[in-house]
């Protein structure tokens, strides 16, 4: 387990990966109450609200994206931007492999408009350029959006299912995947493919809501803005409330906190 993860495993979600012999297929599923829980507690401590419908939305792209994250390597640092043009949004989602961080928020104002839906996902490796990807897909569903963008993006196809209101699972290929049970595999076939099929364990990874955002954080991003134009920034108020880009955590910044820690870091 990574060092910098709290000590004690109940704080994570336990995700293991198994591999389904004769299928050439990684296989993961996970209830995500657990990590809802710290969800909703950062969205009551912010002050958040989403309508029920984004709310779900954004709830499933967590656990689409956490198992996305748990079958890639572990020196990923990965994001996601799916926007939908029906209704008109953004979803954000942000997460760390090594060390098993993931977060995310919905973007209703600003958002582009197109033609097409979009699918981002920006990848930073180290001592590697960062690399980014985008696919066009139709439609609000969110399940087919990340699968089109593994058919026509990542180098193995994976699909996804939605087996509970909490509980999702992942269904990936390796090289030499039977193909034909792949595309023809049901929802009744993965709850019950630990019956029916020879499944092994591969790993267990841990994930936990974290975004790492703090004031430090969010003053250095507003530094290069605030000695262009500090009255642009502030509008004539000495206190401003910033969402963080990421989780939408909001922290309030003055001033003088700026003057300050432009002044320490001319130093």
């Amino acid at each position: 387990m990574p060092d910098n993860l709290p000590s004690d495993e109940s704080e994570l979600l336990a995700i293991k990966s198994r591999f389904v012999r004769g299928r050439n297929l990684l296989y993961a599923r996970a209830n995500f109450s657990q990590l809802y829980v710290d969800y909703y507690l950062h969205q009551k401590d912010n002050a958040l609200s989403l309508t029920p419908e984004f709310d779900e939305r954004l709830k499933s792209a967590i656990a689409l994206f956490s198992l996305h994250c748990i079958s890639r390597p572990r020196n990923d640092i990965l994001a996601w931007t799916v926007n939908f043009q029906q209704p008109l949004h953004n979803l954000f989602l942000a997460g760390d492999t090594g060390t098993g961080d993931v977060t995310g928020r919905i973007y209703t104002e600003g958002v582009k408009q197109a033609e097409e839906n979009v699918f981002y996902q920006d990848v930073v490796r180290r001592n590697r350029e960062p690399h980014r990807s985008i696919v066009g897909f139709n439609g609000p569903d969110l399940i087919h959006a990340v699968e089109e963008f593994y058919k026509f993006s990542e180098q193995r196809p994976a699909r996804f299912f939605q087996l509970a209101p909490d509980e999702f699972a992942i269904l990936a290929a390796h090289p030499d995947y039977d193909e034909n049970w792949f595309e023809s595999v049901t929802l009744e076939d993965i709850r019950r493919i630990e019956e029916t099929e020879e499944v092994v364990d591969l790993e267990t990874r841990f994930v936990r809501w974290h975004c790492g955002c703090n004031q430090e954080r969010i003053l250095g991003a507003l530094s290069a803005p605030f000695q262009s134009d500090p009255e642009d920034l502030f509008l004539g108020e000495e206190l401003i409330e910033v969402n963080c880009p990421r989780c939408a955590a909001k922290h309030r910044v003055s001033r003088e906190m700026m003057e300050a820690y432009v002044a320490d870091k001319a130093k």
